[in-house]
């Protein structure tokens, strides 16, 4: 199957925001399919929406893990109820965990950050534009693990409000000996205290797909994230070192760096978040 050029937006503006969408014979395939077959073609660029057609055995965990997003991504992408899908529906998947919103009339990148729990510095970055950048409306926007808002629901006379992540009970281990600094916070987050040159371990098995040893990196400092089979990733931060490289396969348990304070960050404690699922220690 031959390989397509790009489509590229007709409206693409670079000060908007987003990536282009690559379709290969009426899909974007990755280079091996969620039932372990050859696609035969080569994954997306990290700034690039694909197109997927579902095949018969697909289920979205599998696409989830295969484009290495959360399946929340792949269910608000494309407005699904419930986890159903049929061969020969097409799919879009986004290069991030996350929501891709649509400007409409009134839209800054601050109220596009609250309306969806991102971060605000973290939109500028992945989208290459300033913070006072003026939207064009049907511009399109990500929102790196942004959550699609899900309304309070009433329980008899008390009321509970409904979560958005999915629950893997028993699947993380705690990633550090120390003590709760701080709750839920930013993305899924909790802080943990803990003495600085502290092992911090994986909370599950996975692939390293961040390893950044130095820098400010958006106030994280010193971090890695890791890749679960679950479609779930976990992020480690300000961390004195880590010691783990891109592409390792980590087991869990296994240590891949120490406690600091690198980053923005005030005392050694970890940064412990997890995308795409409850926190268990939140």
């Amino acid at each position: 199957m031959a390989l397509l050029q790009g489509v590229l937006n007709p409206t693409f503006n670079p000060s908007s925001g987003g990536g282009d969408i690559v379709v290969l014979g009426g899909a974007l395939l990755p280079e091996t399919g969620p039932n372990g077959d050859d696609a035969g073609k080569s994954k997306p660029t990290s700034d690039q929406i694909s197109l997927y057609i579902v095949r018969e055995g697909d289920s979205l965990s599998q696409i989830a893990q295969m484009f290495n997003v959360s399946v929340n991504t792949i269910v608000w992408g494309n407005n699904l109820r419930g986890t159903t899908i049929t061969p020969g529906q097409t799919l879009v998947i986004l290069p991030v965990s996350g929501i891709r919103h649509t400007v409409k009339s009134g839209d800054t990148l601050a109220k596009i950050a609250k309306e969806y729990k991102g971060d605000l510095d973290e939109i500028v970055q992945y989208n290459d534009i300033s913070a006072n950048t003026v939207l064009s409306v049907g511009s399109v926007i990500i929102v790196p693990d942004g959550e699609m808002v899900v309304p309070i629901v009433s329980s008899g006379s008390t009321l509970v409000k409904a979560t958005s992540y999915p629950v893997y009970n028993g699947y993380y281990i705690k990633p550090v000996n120390g003590v709760k600094s701080q709750g839920l916070h930013g993305y899924n987050a909790v802080d943990i205290a803990a003495p600085s040159g502290t092992r911090i371990v994986a909370a599950a098995s996975g692939v390293v797909i961040i390893s950044r040893a130095t820098g400010w990196n958006g106030g994280y400092g010193t971090y890695v994230v890791i890749s679960h089979n679950n479609g779930t990733q976990t992020l480690y931060s300000h961390m004195s070192a880590d010691i783990v490289s891109v592409g390792d396969v980590v087991s869990q348990g296994q240590v891949i760096g120490y406690v600091g304070s690198t980053g923005r960050s005030t005392g050694a404690h970890l940064h412990f978040e997890v995308r795409g699922a409850k926190n268990p220690y939140q």
